[in-house]
């Protein structure tokens, strides 16, 4: 398990960036808001609803932090499994907000990130594996 990981491959590489890059990308824009989201007129009303403690609160704050965070991990590949951790658990719920609240948005970052996620995933497989262990 101390073995370096295998990541030599172009397409892994390829993935790990993309995937930091929209990462990094969105949740910055989490903090300055340079892709202004659309007028409320323009979303569905459950996600005004959902939108607005989101911002007032300053929860949105946190869940850019962490896209941020493990975009960053990714680019500089540094700690790129808890980045990975981190993108899964962000992933799932971008994923539930746009099929459950405005699936005409699915297409194409949410499902980009979901696919670049599980390619960037399947070459550290192994490295997952003593995480679904039934005992310790």
């Amino acid at each position: 398990m101390t073995e370096p990981i295998k990541t030599s491959s172009a397409m892994y590489t390829i993935t790990r960036v993309l995937l930091g890059l929209e990462f990094v990308v969105v949740g910055l824009n989490g903090f300055l808001l340079f892709l202004p989201p659309p007028p409320p007129s323009a979303m569905p009303a459950i996600v005004v609803q959902w939108n607005t403690p989101m911002f007032t609160s300053h929860f949105i704050w946190m869940t850019a932090g962490f896209q941020v965070l493990a975009g960053l991990l990714l680019l500089f590949n540094r700690y790129v499994l808890v980045a990975l951790i981190i993108l899964a658990g962000v992933l799932v719920n971008i994923l539930t907000f746009h099929i459950t609240m405005w699936p005409q948005t699915l297409f194409p970052l949410p499902i980009l990130a979901a696919i670049l996620w599980f390619l960037t995933c399947w070459p550290l497989r192994d490295r997952f594996a003593p995480l679904f262990t039934a005992k310790v």
